[in-house]
């Protein structure tokens, strides 16, 4: 009897990996910024990310997405979100492996470091938990406005437990935040908030106020509390507060759920439209400098959309490379073909420069008492934020045709990775807004331009084309302009990632970066355009174990 159902000349499953071990970029930069002594746990969680039970697991949380329960079986408002079971044990390991506050508490050399490195890893089973445990790591800078309510919150924040029960905080044995910014009328123009708030105890930073307004994105709904934006009086800028779901004497505050985002990917995590009508709410920080506390927290979140998309590249690529080292046409493998070889090396010499510029801009977080880490990250934070977001979809993509129409279907994990990277990008200040953020750092922080400079011309005399970009970098910013803002950030971008990689990197990972990402003439756009004087073997072989 005759069958046409032999399976041959598909890839096996790619599980029990260890994730970590597998990344000699990612480990290689952890030891370069400091972080070396996470080497073990690191291990721990790469193991976890290639385990066949904890993918399974990101894969529930994504396909049985969240549900809003406004009211009860009796008729009591109670705005709760419903997860899948996945998602409560996959935020369960999530802090537990410190990608919520442990960096805050624990402190030392490297905490941040060795947290982006995890962050790095983490998407490769699950994004949509990486946006609570970010917003989580991220409140603490802003609670520390106002000690009297950080002293209540934080060691609840920094208790290493995740909590996933709907009660007031005091009974919880940990906390998670989120964050409640942008209105419908304003977006990322926070000053256009029409939230009002109205004192309840006579007024003044760490006091309550009652809140009324609507908030159309509020990320992470089911959080214990959330930071958030309103105006006191006829004020022209917001104030920050703190806004719990509970209150002490164990009511709900009002914090009601108008509806769930139905958005393009995130789909393991609910973002929501809520509503304050009397909500109870603690100032933190000075009346009317609401913005200036809460981009504390907006610039914690956006170093980790940086390490998020470095993690979609990683995934990315070895995904691509697994398929290909596995699969045949036209008479040979296709890892073994020059022109699918050329694309994989492209797509993992993007992966490096940007984990590389992910952990160089952790570390200057870990670095506090530098001057020049300080001046240095207040530019090249929106600087890599707007970059690495931007070439995270492109390069999932590109990663995904690799599979060709296997990755095209759902099964494969490639469509879900593609609807995700986008997200980056847009949450936490979109492209434009990162790049006038950068245009402001340099006008009102002179230093921060010295730093870049500084930075760079490190790598100084050890490649005449990255010398020669160098120079153009440095006329450039001296006469920045908002129109040509994109340009200007780019090419930062991929000068400091040059810098980085010539002087930390692999020397074949460094040289075909700069030929293709600096030279002038170099023609191609899209992945896959490498030089034909680039020899691929070296990247491919340090990159993808799959095809060693």
């Amino acid at each position: 009897m005759r069958t046409t159902h032999e399976v041959i000349n598909q890839p096996p499953p790619r599980l029990g990996h260890d994730a970590y071990e597998e990344d000699v970029a990612l480990r290689e930069a952890v030891r370069r910024e400091g972080a070396g002594w996470a080497d073990d746990r690191l291990h721990d969680l790469g193991r976890l990310v290639g385990d066949e039970a904890w993918i399974e697991r990101g894969r529930l949380a994504n396909e049985y997405p969240p549900e809003l329960t406004t009211h009860d079986r009796f008729g009591h408002r109670i705005d709760e979100v419903r997860y899948h079971p996945a998602y409560h044990e996959l935020m369960t390991e999530g802090v537990r492996h410190g990608l919520a506050a442990t960096p805050w508490h624990d402190g030392g050399p490297g905490a941040h470091v060795a947290r982006a490195a995890a962050y790095v890893l983490w998407p490769q089973i699950d994004s949509g938990t990486l946006c609570p445990l970010t917003m989580t790591y991220a409140v603490v800078p802003s609670l520390r406005h106002q000690p009297d309510v950080a002293g209540r919150w934080e060691p609840k924040v920094m208790s290493g437990a995740y909590d996933p029960r709907s009660a007031t905080v005091a009974t919880k044995d940990g906390a998670t935040f989120g964050m409640a910014m942008t209105e419908k009328q304003g977006g990322s123009d926070v000053r256009a908030n029409t939230t009002a708030a109205e004192p309840l105890e006579g007024g003044g930073p760490g006091t309550a106020y009652a809140l009324t307004g609507h908030k159309w994105f509020c990320s992470a709904p089911m959080s214990d509390a959330f930071l958030t934006l309103a105006k006191i009086g006829d004020a022209p800028t917001p104030s920050c507060f703190l806004v719990p779901r509970w209150l002490d004497d164990g009511t709900r505050n009002v914090f009601r759920l108008q509806r769930l985002k139905d958005k393009l990917g995130d789909r393991s995590n609910a973002s929501s439209e809520v509503e304050f009508d009397g909500t109870v709410g603690w100032l933190v920080g000075e009346e009317h400098r609401g913005v200036r506390v809460i981009m504390e927290m907006v610039a914690a979140t956006r170093l980790d959309c940086v390490a998020g998309a470095a993690g979609w590249m990683r995934h990315g690529t070895t995904q691509a490379a697994w398929h290909v080292a596995h699969r045949s046409a036209f008479g040979r493998l296709l890892a073994e073909q020059p022109l699918m070889r050329n694309v994989l090396a492209d797509l993992a010499i993007e992966a490096e420069a940007a984990i590389a510029l992910a952990l160089r801009l952790a570390a200057t977080v870990d670095r506090e008492d530098d001057e020049h880490e300080v001046a240095l990250r207040r530019a090249l934070t929106p600087i890599a934020k707007y970059w690495v977001c931007k070439r995270a979809p492109g390069h999932a993509f590109e990663a995904m045709e690799c599979l060709g129409g296997n990755g095209y279907v759902e099964e494969s994990g490639m469509p879900r990775l593609y609807r995700q990277t986008p997200v980056n990008s847009i949450w936490e200040g979109s492209g434009n807004v990162q790049c006038l953020d950068v245009l402001r750092a340099m006008a009102r922080n002179p230093e921060s331009v010295q730093a870049l400079v500084d930075e760079v011309s490190a790598a100084a005399g050890t490649d005449r084309r990255l010398d020669a970009a160098i120079e153009r970098v440095r006329k450039q910013l001296a006469e920045p302009t908002e129109a040509g803002a994109r340009v200007l950030v780019e090419r930062i971008a991929l000068v400091v990632q040059a810098a980085l990689l010539t002087r930390h990197g692999d020397p074949a990972v460094a040289d075909a970066f700069v030929a293709s990402r600096l030279e002038p003439d170099h023609g191609g756009l899209a992945f896959g355009t490498l030089p034909d004087t680039v020899d691929v073997g070296p990247i491919l072989e340090r990159a993808l174990p799959a095809l060693a």
